[in-house]
């Protein structure tokens, strides 16, 4: 039996089941990290991204609620998902490189050059994304 969802909610969800498959996946070289090391630990950005993207999963199924409950069009739900979302699969990333390259324990330490106008881009993109879906929650469901 299929359930009735909006294309863009269904675009959200199969990008939460990616990220949960992608933290499952990050478990594998957590472990592998571990079982190969003297100390028995994984580089502290293998377990960043292996926590951050179990964590990333779920608030983007978290999401994906807000956009099927949205009174917003399918093209503004999608844009205002998938600004946090971009920016959710960037950090999984970066930290994973620097879990597998073992350059760092702190990438703010030593910024690379834009790492300031990626964070104020980031802070904007997810905030504001969550802001106007959460916007358009509360114009269909409480107002």
């Amino acid at each position: 039996m299929r359930t009735e969802l909006g294309s863009d909610t269904i675009a959200v969800l199969t990008a939460a089941g990616l990220v949960f498959l992608w933290a499952l996946a990050l478990g594998i070289q957590k472990y592998r990290q571990i079982s190969t090391s003297p100390d028995a630990h994984a580089h502290p950005y293998t377990d960043i991204a292996h926590r951050a993207a179990l964590l990333y999963s779920f608030a983007i199924l978290l999401i994906a609620v807000f956009v099927e409950l949205s009174a917003w069009s399918c093209t503004v739900n999608l844009i205002a998902a998938f600004v946090p979302i971009f920016f959710f699969v960037s950090a999984i990333a970066t930290y994973q490189l620097h879990g597998l390259r073992r350059d760092t324990d702190n990438q703010l330490r030593e910024p690379v050059a834009g790492t300031g106008v990626y964070m104020t881009a980031l802070i904007v993109g997810e905030i504001g994304g969550f802001a106007v879906l959460f916007a358009g929650f509360l114009d269909a469901q409480v107002f």
